[in-house]
């Protein structure tokens, strides 16, 4: 697998965030679905990868400045075909060199309560994210977790 910076112009990243938004809304109550589209994505202050084995997309991931010393993980996700496979083991660990090298002190996401998002909130913690409050423009929901971790 590699992963590589994604302008986010093709027809297999639309698809696979497609398919990330209809999980989101299908899971969620639409106020508490925090995904974004393309467009959402294509603003400056987000970095937005893509994970390929060989010439297939399995996997997305980015993140988004909110201050100079924090940054939120957004639309992680990883094909439905792939899930199980280490495609978001290998994007975390990926979106944490980056966080690391740009010195940020804190990374934090939103995440879904519900079981279907267990795997993800496990993901999270053996990576040394903790819950907490809602952060950025983000407001108590009993269907979001928040998580934070502060680097190294």
């Amino acid at each position: 697998m590699h992963i590589r910076i994604d302008d986010l112009t093709s027809p297999d990243i639309a698809e696979l965030l497609n398919e990330h938004l209809q999980d989101m809304y299908a899971t969620s109550p639409p106020e508490s679905v925090h995904a974004l589209d393309l467009d959402k994505l294509r603003k400056p202050e987000i970095t937005f990868w893509s994970v390929w084995d060989n010439n297939e997309l399995v996997g997305c991931g980015a993140i988004k400045e909110l201050d100079p010393t924090h940054a939120e993980i957004k639309s992680m996700r990883s094909s439905n075909r792939f899930r199980g496979k280490g495609v978001g083991k290998k994007m975390l660990e990926h979106i944490l060199l980056v966080a690391s090298q740009r010195n940020y002190q804190r990374l934090s996401l939103e995440t879904g309560s519900q079981d279907f998002f267990i795997p993800a909130r496990k993901l999270y913690e053996r990576y040394g994210f903790e819950n907490c409050g809602p952060f950025a423009d983000y407001k108590e929901d009993p269907y979001s977790v928040f998580m934070t971790r502060v680097m190294d």
